[in-house]
């Protein structure tokens, strides 16, 4: 979420760009079935000729959504962020460096404290390494109010969500991400928690 006004915004070019990703690597269209999902607790799969450099990034994504970003392990970002990572949001805007990036983040927790990524059904990557994309879903209850950056608040309402997103990393020789793109629609969430229409 941004610390803007948090008004809907559709993230349409991560199917773009996911298709764009599927057509690096040879034969991926053809074989969809060989990129298995992942789940929180189970693990991580492995895929047949996979490169080990794209597998290690794979993985270090799901322990970043299943463990550190759920449970807001902020000091362990750095295995997968590199401290100059540039994040884009699904409003337009960016931050730059992992403190920006944290406060960013947090806003989830303020109105629904059980917020979490709980399961990855799509994770695939370039084979040089240097691209990963990952659809997951946030799951959550509003059950605490919503204060926007413009200091209106929102009374929660007690809805659950399960709000679709998607994550486009460029990784770096180091092993993290220099450059995120984070795609996800906040009408969904609006209407999935009972304030939007």
């Amino acid at each position: 979420m941004t610390k803007q006004t948090r008004t809907p915004s559709l993230a349409l070019g991560a199917g773009l760009a996911a298709g764009l990703l599927i057509s690096v690597i040879p034969g991926t269209a053809a074989a969809q079935n060989s990129w298995p999902g992942s789940k929180v607790g189970e693990p991580t799969p492995t895929v047949a000729g996979m490169p080990p450099e794209l597998a290690k990034n794979l993985a270090n994504f799901d322990d970043l959504d299943f463990h550190v970003y759920t449970g807001q392990q902020w000091e362990n970002l750095h295995k997968s962020h590199g401290q100059n990572i540039v994040v884009h949001y699904p409003d337009g805007h960016t931050t730059r460096g992992i403190p920006d990036h944290i406060k960013e983040l947090k806003f989830m927790w303020t109105f629904a404290p059980d917020n979490r990524i709980t399961e990855h059904p799509v994770r695939f990557g370039t084979a040089d390494a240097q691209w990963t994309a990952v659809m997951g879903f946030l799951d959550g209850t509003f059950t605490k109010p919503m204060v926007m950056a413009n200091g209106t608040v929102i009374q929660p309402t007690g809805k659950a969500y399960h709000l679709p997103m998607a994550t486009l990393g460029h990784w770096n020789k180091q092993g993290v991400m220099a450059e995120e793109y984070l795609f996800w629609d906040n009408a969904t969430l609006m209407k999935q928690i009972g304030v939007g229409k």
